[in-house]
Order: structure tokens, then sequence, then C-alpha cells
């Protein structure tokens, strides 16, 4: 019953903070702005963002692909098919709770091929560790192609507005003690009941993800088809760049908008995926923030935010309804074969 609520806790709070984050932005809008993202709306060619879709659905199999190839080594060889559906049901699962996505898809394979949860989740928790690595990396090739625009960004954005809150507080040397003393406290805490500690289960469920990690990485050393991993690898994150720009095709305002303007939109708008469950309500708002340093106006940029999360969103739910479909009925057929 307590972890019940504590679910519908979670679901109730990041789509509130999703519905804060979109009425922060549309109260300010004049009705003459309001109408324009709406017009931006019923004006836009939808048959680029099909073409998006498409491509995401590409990335998501090229996904499916790789993470096959880090479950061979450990001596299985699941379907394609249910890695890719396994793969689809995880990303309409997230949408739900955060990280529930790993572990269904680890579930959908341990019932369907037999392979044991942990081993599965090991390889994927390597994975996300991959993805992570991928996203410091194009954030780094980013910052180096976008320099000029990025620091506009910083100095307007960031700066002013945390120096403008530091200078309201009358002792500002205080916040530092209280942060020394804080994480004093803690490490003095945790070598105190440190037996105490490794017996919680959440330092269990730590270990247990942990020790999974590492024997993920045994499956990385020991890849069968190392090119096309790194292939794959490359792949994926193309089709993520490619996907977002496209998109910028079907509104004239940003029909001109080269990659560069793809990649921020990408590294920016996947790290508040990361920070807000699903990226509902920041994702547009950020979307229309580095548009705003290409020159879009921030009517148009937060259209194509919502463009492009409400494409990607409907994508992912109508792939995940399906695949939840597909699943029981294509092993059944396989099995009575």
């Amino acid at each position: 019953m307590n972890k019940t609520l504590l679910n519908a806790f979670k679901v109730i709070f990041f789509l509130g903070l999703g519905i804060f984050f979109i009425w922060l932005f549309m109260h300010n809008l004049t009705s003459e702005e309001k109408t324009d993202i709406f017009t931006s709306f019923k004006g836009a060619n939808y048959w680029w963002i099909a073409v998006s879709l498409v491509i995401g659905i590409l990335s998501h199999f090229s996904r499916s692909i790789r993470w096959k190839l880090l479950i061979e080594p450990m001596g299985y060889n699941p379907r394609l098919r249910n890695t890719f559906l396994a793969v689809m049901i995880g990303y309409f699962a997230n949408m739900a709770l955060p990280r529930l996505g790993e572990v269904t898809r680890c579930g959908i394979l341990s019932r369907y091929e037999k392979i044991p949860i942990q081993k599965a989740f090991g390889t994927v928790v390597t994975e996300r560790g991959l993805d992570l690595i991928t996203l410091m990396l194009v954030f780094l090739i980013n910052f180096f192609i976008n320099i000029d625009k990025l620091a506009i960004f910083k100095e307007s954005l960031i700066y002013i507005k945390f120096y403008e809150r530091y200078n309201r507080i009358e002792n500002p040397g205080y916040i530092y003690w209280f942060a020394a003393f804080l994480t004093g406290l803690i490490i003095l805490i945790m070598i105190r009941f440190r037996y105490k500690i490794s017996h919680t289960l959440l330092y269990k469920k730590f270990k247990e993800i942990i020790l999974g990690f590492f024997e993920g990485l045994k499956s990385l050393l020991k890849i069968k088809k190392p090119f096309w991993f790194v292939f794959h690898s490359i792949f994926i994150w193309l089709a993520y760049l490619m996907m977002t720009w496209i998109v910028f095709l079907s509104l004239p305002s940003t029909s001109n908008l080269g990659l560069d303007a793809g990649l921020s939109v990408l590294v920016f708008g996947s790290i508040g995926i990361i920070l807000i469950q699903g990226g509902i309500g920041i994702y547009p708002w950020i979307v229309a923030q580095m548009l705003a340093l290409f020159l879009i106006p921030g009517t148009k940029g937060y259209a194509m935010g919502w463009l492009l999360w409400s494409g990607q969103t409907l994508m992912i739910i109508f792939a995940g309804i399906l695949s939840m479909i597909l699943l029981p009925f294509l092993n059944q057929k396989s099995h009575g074969t």
C-alpha cells in the first residue's frame, strides 16, 4: 500500500511540475503571442514530423541491436523482436515513473528469453553509462561549435539571475560554512553507522546495481562484434540529431536552421528530460531558449518545442501500447509452431 502511494505521489509530482512549467511560460504571454503559437501549430508541415518519427523508430531499433550485442557475451541470444518490443515498452513505462522502464524491459527478457533479471539489468546500467558518456561528449562538441551563442546564454540567463539572488543574501559566507558542516556531518554519520547502513535495503539495492554494472562491463569487453557495437552507438545519437533537426523544416521560421541548432536543442533538451520526468513542460521552454540564440522569436521556438515533444511522446505511447499487444501474441505464436 505504501509503495502504491509513493508511486502515485511520484506521478502526481512530476505531472504537477510539468504543468507548473507550462503555466510559468504561458502566463506572461500576451493574447497575440498565444495566438502566434497556435497559428504555428496549425501551419506546421506534419510530413516532416512523420519523417522524424520514422528516424526515431530506427534509433530505437538500433538501440535494441546494441543491447542484444551486450547480452550475447553472457551466453544468451535473445530474439531481436523481443529486445525491440522490450525497449519500446521500457520507454513507455518510463513516462509513468523514473527508471521503471529499465526494470520492465529486463523483466520482459527474463520472462520470454529466460535471461536472469540481474544480468539483464547489468547490461542496461552499462548501456545507460555509455549514453551518459556519449551525452557528455556531444555536449563538448556542441560547446565548441556554438561557444559564442552559449556564452550569451550563460551570461544572460545563468550568471545574471544567480548573482541577483546571491547579492540579496546579507551574509553569503554562511552558505559555505553550512555546506561544509553538512558534508562533514553526513560523512561522520556514514562512518559511525556503516554497519547498520550496509544491512539496509537501499544499500543492498545499490550494491546489486554496482555489481550488475561491473558484470555489464565484462560483457562489454567480450563483445563478439565490436565494429557493429560502435556503429550502433554512433548511429543512435546521429539519429537523435536528425530526428530533431528534421522537425525544424516543418515551420517556415525555423526551416533555415542548421545542424548546429539541432545539436543545441538535442543536448539541452536531453538534460531537461533527465531532470524532469519525460521533459513535460520544461522541454518546450528549453527549446525556445536555445532557438532564441539563433534569432528565433520566443513564440516560434516554444511552438517548435511542443512539436518536438508532442511527436516524440505520441510515438512512444503508440509504439509502447502496440508492443504490449504484440509481445505475448508473437511469443505465443512462436511457441506454438
